[in-house]
């Protein structure tokens, strides 16, 4: 089973703006003067370059986890589809019981 084209379409935009983000950000040098091509940052902006980076960082890997979870979910419900749609059912009822029980007095 292939996944959702549009979640699939989703995450590419996602990962492509993250890969266009971290090719116009360029190395600065160790006085903070700006390398090439690159406007002049203030004083205290190479620290906060340094986190916005690591935090680039951290939403590309935690995108690359999600596309390989719901690849591997996509290959599991190939794979069981009935076992996948009993599980489901049974899910169901279980929160329909639990969201439609009434305290007695």
């Amino acid at each position: 089973m292939a996944v959702d084209p549009v979640l699939a379409g989703e995450l590419a935009a996602l990962r492509e703006e993250l890969s266009a983000s971290r090719r116009q950000r360029q190395p600065m040098h160790a006085d903070g003067r700006a390398t090439a091509g690159t406007k002049a940052v203030s004083a205290g902006a190479p620290e906060d370059a340094a986190g916005g980076s690591e935090q680039l960082e951290e939403l590309q890997e935690l995108l690359n986890e999600t596309v390989k979870f719901v690849e591997e979910a996509g290959k599991n419900l190939s794979i069981h589809p009935v076992a996948n749609m009993v599980g489901a059912f049974v899910v169901g009822i279980m929160i329909g019981r639990l969201l439609g029980r009434r305290q007695e007095l």
